[in-house]
């Protein structure tokens, strides 16, 4: 089930939706057009999320805003795991020793899998299998939603119309004038 939820101190539209996937589902946010997140929802439990931090941890080293970012580009930018819950998320598999931390330059630590950990992933590889398509869904749904023209005339619509019913004390027809010019723009947007 997807649905539009309209959230923020501007009303601007975000994606959210619930999908199933087997035995797992999936609640996500998609981002409005400047980046900013609209309303909250769960993408993984902790476990799920310390399988993908792994996983993709798995081929080379990486720190932690490495791996929101490698997240967010496998979900095409619908959903980036906050700093919050990533880092934590990496001391756990350190103490786990999941994952140790390597020699890097500069304050970032880097985090390789160690073979405990990649003897981890292997043991729960179906599962890695189902939480990337998880997030690859998210991307395809994110891409198909993507209709950034259409939100943007939305928005002009929006303020123009804001604008000029504020300005129009005592014009009784102006009302109707506007719905009318919608109702044709409807009517021209079914014909297309």
């Amino acid at each position: 089930m997807f649905g539009i939820h309209r959230g923020g101190p501007r009303g601007h539209h975000a994606m959210r939706g619930r999908r199933d996937f087997g035995p797992f589902s999936v609640e996500w946010e998609m981002r409005d057009e400047r980046g900013g997140r609209r309303g909250k929802g769960r993408v993984f439990s902790n476990d799920e999320l310390r399988l993908v931090l792994l996983k993709l941890i798995e081929p080379a080293p990486r720190h932690g805003y490495d791996l929101i970012r490698a997240i967010e580009e496998l979900t095409s930018g619908a959903y980036a795991p906050s700093p919050g819950v990533v880092y934590p998320t990496l001391t756990l598999l350190a103490d786990m020793e999941l994952i140790a931390e390597q020699q890097s330059e500069g304050a970032r630590k880097l985090f390789g899998i160690t073979p405990a950990g990649a003897a981890h992933l292997a043991e729960h590889a179906e599962d890695v299998t189902a939480l990337l398509a998880r997030l690859e869904g998210l991307g395809e749904v994110r891409e198909r939603s993507n209709r950034g023209p259409v939100r943007r005339a939305i928005g002009n619509l929006k303020a123009a119309l804001h604008a000029k019913l504020g300005e129009a004390d005592g014009n009784e027809e102006l009302p109707h004038e506007i719905a009318a010019i919608l109702d044709e723009a409807v009517r021209k947007i079914e014909r297309l």
